[in-house]
Protein backbone atom coordinates (compact mmCIF):
# COMPACT_ATOMS: atom_id res chain seq x y z
CA UNK A 1 0.00 0.00 0.00
CA UNK A 2 1.34 3.44 -0.88
CA UNK A 3 2.13 6.02 1.79
CA UNK A 4 -0.72 8.18 0.49
CA UNK A 5 -3.13 5.27 0.77
CA UNK A 6 -1.97 4.54 4.30
CA UNK A 7 -2.48 8.14 5.31
CA UNK A 8 -5.94 8.22 3.67
CA UNK A 9 -6.96 5.09 5.57
CA UNK A 10 -5.74 6.28 8.97
CA UNK A 11 -8.62 7.40 11.20
CA UNK A 12 -8.90 11.08 12.08
CA UNK A 13 -9.08 11.24 15.85
CA UNK A 14 -9.37 15.01 16.18
CA UNK A 15 -12.30 16.53 18.10
CA UNK A 16 -14.48 19.52 17.26
CA UNK A 17 -13.84 22.44 19.61
CA UNK A 18 -16.79 24.03 21.39
CA UNK A 19 -16.41 27.17 19.27
CA UNK A 20 -16.36 25.28 15.99
CA UNK A 21 -19.28 23.11 17.04
CA UNK A 22 -21.30 26.25 17.72
CA UNK A 23 -20.35 27.66 14.30
CA UNK A 24 -21.27 24.44 12.52
CA UNK A 25 -24.51 24.01 14.47
CA UNK A 26 -25.58 27.58 13.68
CA UNK A 27 -24.87 27.17 9.98
CA UNK A 28 -26.66 23.81 9.80
CA UNK A 29 -29.69 25.30 11.57
CA UNK A 30 -29.81 28.41 9.39
CA UNK A 31 -29.40 26.37 6.21
CA UNK A 32 -31.60 23.36 6.91
CA UNK A 33 -33.63 24.05 10.06
CA UNK A 34 -32.05 21.01 11.73
CA UNK A 35 -31.14 21.64 15.36
CA UNK A 36 -27.78 20.34 16.55
CA UNK A 37 -27.75 20.35 20.37
CA UNK A 38 -24.47 19.74 22.19
CA UNK A 39 -25.50 16.11 22.72
CA UNK A 40 -24.93 15.56 18.99
CA UNK A 41 -21.35 16.76 19.01
CA UNK A 42 -19.85 13.26 18.89
CA UNK A 43 -22.26 12.27 16.12
CA UNK A 44 -21.27 15.33 14.09
CA UNK A 45 -17.57 14.50 14.51
CA UNK A 46 -18.14 10.98 13.23
CA UNK A 47 -20.09 12.08 10.20
CA UNK A 48 -17.69 14.84 9.20
CA UNK A 49 -14.47 12.83 9.41
CA UNK A 50 -14.98 11.54 5.87
CA UNK A 51 -15.31 15.14 4.67
CA UNK A 52 -12.01 16.02 6.35
CA UNK A 53 -10.28 13.17 4.54
CA UNK A 54 -11.94 14.08 1.24
CA UNK A 55 -10.98 17.76 1.45
CA UNK A 56 -7.46 17.02 2.71
CA UNK A 57 -7.81 18.67 6.10
CA UNK A 58 -6.11 17.03 9.07
CA UNK A 59 -8.06 18.73 11.87
CA UNK A 60 -11.53 20.12 12.43
CA UNK A 61 -9.94 23.51 13.10
CA UNK A 62 -8.45 23.45 9.58
CA UNK A 63 -11.73 22.28 8.06
CA UNK A 64 -13.77 24.97 9.84
CA UNK A 65 -11.28 27.67 8.88
CA UNK A 66 -11.71 26.50 5.28
CA UNK A 67 -15.49 26.71 5.61
CA UNK A 68 -15.85 30.00 7.41
CA UNK A 69 -12.71 31.98 6.61
CA UNK A 70 -11.84 30.86 3.08
CA UNK A 71 -15.38 30.80 1.59
CA UNK A 72 -15.28 27.00 1.48
CA UNK A 73 -19.02 26.84 2.07
CA UNK A 74 -19.60 27.79 -1.55
CA UNK A 75 -18.19 24.41 -2.58
CA UNK A 76 -18.80 22.37 0.54
CA UNK A 77 -22.33 23.25 1.74
CA UNK A 78 -24.13 20.48 -0.15
CA UNK A 79 -21.65 17.83 1.07
CA UNK A 80 -21.75 19.17 4.63
CA UNK A 81 -25.54 18.93 4.75
CA UNK A 82 -25.47 15.48 3.11
CA UNK A 83 -23.18 14.34 5.90
CA UNK A 84 -25.38 15.51 8.76
CA UNK A 85 -28.90 14.70 7.52
CA UNK A 86 -30.55 11.56 8.86
CA UNK A 87 -32.17 9.48 6.13
CA UNK A 88 -34.20 6.75 7.78
CA UNK A 89 -36.76 5.39 5.37
CA UNK A 90 -38.84 2.27 4.80
CA UNK A 91 -41.37 1.10 2.25
CA UNK A 92 -44.93 1.39 3.60
CA UNK A 93 -43.70 3.19 6.70
CA UNK A 94 -46.69 4.20 8.84
CA UNK A 95 -49.02 2.01 6.71
CA UNK A 96 -52.26 3.59 7.98
CA UNK A 97 -51.47 6.59 5.79
CA UNK A 98 -51.39 4.45 2.66
CA UNK A 99 -54.55 2.64 3.69
CA UNK A 100 -56.27 6.01 4.04
CA UNK A 101 -54.90 7.12 0.71
CA UNK A 102 -56.26 4.04 -1.05
CA UNK A 103 -59.58 3.93 0.77
CA UNK A 104 -60.49 7.61 0.94
CA UNK A 105 -58.21 10.08 -0.85
CA UNK A 106 -57.94 8.39 -4.23
CA UNK A 107 -61.68 7.53 -4.48
CA UNK A 108 -62.59 11.12 -3.55
CA UNK A 109 -60.24 12.59 -6.15
CA UNK A 110 -61.62 10.22 -8.79
CA UNK A 111 -65.20 11.11 -7.86
CA UNK A 112 -64.30 14.81 -8.08
CA UNK A 113 -63.24 14.32 -11.68
CA UNK A 114 -59.50 14.80 -11.20
CA UNK A 115 -57.87 13.43 -14.33
CA UNK A 116 -54.27 13.53 -13.17
CA UNK A 117 -53.26 13.52 -9.52
CA UNK A 118 -50.24 15.60 -8.56
CA UNK A 119 -48.54 14.30 -5.43
CA UNK A 120 -45.43 15.51 -3.64
CA UNK A 121 -43.20 13.52 -1.32
CA UNK A 122 -41.27 16.25 0.49
CA UNK A 123 -38.14 15.03 2.27
CA UNK A 124 -38.39 11.82 0.25
CA UNK A 125 -35.00 10.51 1.44
CA UNK A 126 -33.94 7.36 -0.46
CA UNK A 127 -37.22 7.20 -2.36
CA UNK A 128 -39.12 4.55 -0.42
CA UNK A 129 -42.00 6.94 0.32
CA UNK A 130 -42.70 8.18 -3.23
CA UNK A 131 -42.32 4.66 -4.66
CA UNK A 132 -44.78 3.40 -2.05
CA UNK A 133 -47.17 6.15 -3.11
CA UNK A 134 -46.70 5.07 -6.72
CA UNK A 135 -47.52 1.46 -5.90
CA UNK A 136 -50.74 2.46 -4.13
CA UNK A 137 -51.75 4.81 -6.95
CA UNK A 138 -50.91 2.37 -9.71
CA UNK A 139 -52.96 -0.37 -8.07
CA UNK A 140 -55.88 2.06 -7.84
CA UNK A 141 -55.47 2.93 -11.53
CA UNK A 142 -55.54 -0.72 -12.52
CA UNK A 143 -58.43 -1.62 -10.20
CA UNK A 144 -60.56 1.49 -10.70
CA UNK A 145 -59.57 2.75 -14.13
CA UNK A 146 -57.75 5.94 -13.16
CA UNK A 147 -57.05 8.73 -12.60
CA UNK A 148 -53.50 9.09 -13.89
CA UNK A 149 -50.86 10.47 -11.52
CA UNK A 150 -47.42 12.05 -11.27
CA UNK A 151 -45.26 12.17 -8.15
CA UNK A 152 -42.54 14.65 -7.25
CA UNK A 153 -39.92 13.52 -4.76
CA UNK A 154 -37.66 16.15 -3.20
CA UNK A 155 -34.97 16.17 -0.56
CA UNK A 156 -32.19 18.37 0.74
CA UNK A 157 -29.60 15.63 0.22
CA UNK A 158 -28.28 15.06 -3.29
CA UNK A 159 -26.84 11.72 -2.19
CA UNK A 160 -30.21 10.19 -1.33
CA UNK A 161 -31.79 11.60 -4.49
CA UNK A 162 -29.24 9.66 -6.53
CA UNK A 163 -30.36 6.46 -4.80
CA UNK A 164 -34.01 7.30 -5.43
CA UNK A 165 -33.25 7.89 -9.11
CA UNK A 166 -31.66 4.44 -9.44
CA UNK A 167 -34.54 2.79 -7.59
CA UNK A 168 -32.37 -0.11 -6.38
CA UNK A 169 -32.78 -1.29 -2.79
CA UNK A 170 -31.69 -4.17 -0.52
CA UNK A 171 -34.27 -6.95 -0.49
CA UNK A 172 -34.83 -6.63 3.26
CA UNK A 173 -35.83 -2.99 2.79
CA UNK A 174 -38.53 -4.12 0.36
CA UNK A 175 -39.97 -6.77 2.69
CA UNK A 176 -43.00 -4.62 3.70
CA UNK A 177 -44.26 -4.41 0.08
CA UNK A 178 -47.56 -6.39 -0.02
CA UNK A 179 -47.81 -9.50 -2.17
CA UNK A 180 -50.30 -7.88 -4.56
CA UNK A 181 -47.77 -5.12 -5.31
CA UNK A 182 -44.64 -7.25 -5.64
CA UNK A 183 -45.03 -7.18 -9.42
CA UNK A 184 -43.40 -3.73 -9.35
CA UNK A 185 -40.28 -5.08 -7.62
CA UNK A 186 -37.74 -6.71 -9.94
CA UNK A 187 -35.20 -9.01 -8.28
CA UNK A 188 -31.60 -8.86 -9.46
CA UNK A 189 -30.63 -11.63 -11.88
CA UNK A 190 -27.69 -12.39 -9.64
CA UNK A 191 -29.40 -13.55 -6.43
CA UNK A 192 -26.19 -13.10 -4.45
CA UNK A 193 -26.59 -9.32 -4.78
CA UNK A 194 -29.73 -9.53 -2.63
CA UNK A 195 -31.23 -6.40 -4.09
CA UNK A 196 -34.15 -5.44 -6.31
CA UNK A 197 -35.16 -2.55 -8.52
CA UNK A 198 -38.43 -0.68 -8.81
CA UNK A 199 -40.15 -1.40 -12.13
CA UNK A 200 -39.51 1.17 -14.90
CA UNK A 201 -43.26 1.89 -15.19
CA UNK A 202 -43.24 3.28 -11.65
CA UNK A 203 -39.88 5.01 -11.94
CA UNK A 204 -41.31 6.88 -14.93
CA UNK A 205 -44.04 8.30 -12.67
CA UNK A 206 -41.51 9.86 -10.31
CA UNK A 207 -39.55 13.05 -10.90
CA UNK A 208 -36.88 14.15 -8.45
CA UNK A 209 -35.46 17.52 -7.43
CA UNK A 210 -33.43 19.07 -4.64
CA UNK A 211 -35.59 21.35 -2.49
CA UNK A 212 -34.62 22.97 0.79
CA UNK A 213 -37.71 23.28 3.00
CA UNK A 214 -36.07 26.31 4.62
CA UNK A 215 -36.38 28.30 1.38
CA UNK A 216 -38.90 31.13 1.38
CA UNK A 217 -40.73 29.63 -1.60
CA UNK A 218 -40.77 26.18 -3.18
CA UNK A 219 -40.24 25.95 -6.94
CA UNK A 220 -42.26 22.80 -7.42
CA UNK A 221 -44.74 23.73 -10.15
CA UNK A 222 -48.53 23.74 -9.90
CA UNK A 223 -50.34 23.05 -6.60
CA UNK A 224 -50.70 19.46 -5.45
CA UNK A 225 -53.65 17.23 -4.66
CA UNK A 226 -51.59 15.49 -2.01
CA UNK A 227 -48.41 16.24 -0.05
CA UNK A 228 -46.52 13.90 2.24
CA UNK A 229 -44.03 15.59 4.57
CA UNK A 230 -43.44 13.01 7.26
CA UNK A 231 -40.88 12.61 10.03
CA UNK A 232 -38.77 15.61 9.09
CA UNK A 233 -40.42 18.34 11.19
CA UNK A 234 -39.39 16.51 14.34
CA UNK A 235 -35.93 17.97 13.66
CA UNK A 236 -37.29 21.55 13.56
CA UNK A 237 -38.22 23.89 16.37
CA UNK A 238 -41.84 25.10 16.59
CA UNK A 239 -41.18 28.35 14.76
CA UNK A 240 -39.55 26.55 11.84
CA UNK A 241 -42.32 23.94 11.78
CA UNK A 242 -44.92 26.70 11.43
CA UNK A 243 -43.07 28.35 8.53
CA UNK A 244 -42.62 25.05 6.67
CA UNK A 245 -46.21 23.96 7.18
CA UNK A 246 -47.55 27.29 5.91
CA UNK A 247 -45.39 27.04 2.79
CA UNK A 248 -46.59 23.49 2.21
CA UNK A 249 -50.19 24.63 2.52
CA UNK A 250 -49.48 27.31 -0.09
CA UNK A 251 -48.52 24.51 -2.51
CA UNK A 252 -51.63 22.46 -1.75
CA UNK A 253 -54.85 22.70 -3.74
CA UNK A 254 -58.04 23.59 -1.93
CA UNK A 255 -59.44 20.25 -0.80
CA UNK A 256 -55.99 18.66 -1.07
CA UNK A 257 -54.48 16.43 1.59
CA UNK A 258 -51.40 16.87 3.79
CA UNK A 259 -49.85 13.87 5.56
CA UNK A 260 -47.40 14.36 8.44
CA UNK A 261 -45.59 11.81 10.61
CA UNK A 262 -47.44 10.05 13.43
CA UNK A 263 -45.02 11.58 15.95
CA UNK A 264 -45.65 15.09 14.60
CA UNK A 265 -48.39 17.62 15.30
CA UNK A 266 -49.80 20.89 13.96
CA UNK A 267 -51.28 21.85 17.34
CA UNK A 268 -50.88 25.55 18.06
CA UNK A 269 -50.12 26.47 14.44
CA UNK A 270 -52.75 28.44 12.54
CA UNK A 271 -53.24 26.73 9.19
CA UNK A 272 -56.07 26.40 6.63
CA UNK A 273 -56.46 22.72 7.49
CA UNK A 274 -59.06 20.44 9.04
CA UNK A 275 -58.37 16.96 10.40
CA UNK A 276 -59.34 14.17 8.00
CA UNK A 277 -57.72 11.30 9.91
CA UNK A 278 -54.90 10.76 12.38
CA UNK A 279 -52.06 13.03 11.10
CA UNK A 280 -53.93 13.57 7.82
CA UNK A 281 -55.33 17.02 7.07
CA UNK A 282 -57.40 18.60 4.33
CA UNK A 283 -57.05 22.16 3.08
CA UNK A 284 -60.18 24.27 3.40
Amino acid sequence: MSQAAVEASEPILDKISARNFERLARYIYDYSGIKMPSTKRTMLEGRLRRRLRHTGHETFDDYCDYLFKEDGLDAESVFLIDAVTTNKTDFFREPKHFEYMAGHVLPELKAAGVRRIRAWSAACSLGAEPYTMAMVMQKFVEDQGGPDYQILGTDLSTEVLETALRGVYPNEMLTPVPADMRRWVMSARDASRRESRIHPSLRAKLSLARVNLMDEAYSVGDPFDMIMCRNVMIYFDKQTQAKVLKRLCDRLKRGGYLFIGHSESITGIELPLVTAANTVFRKI
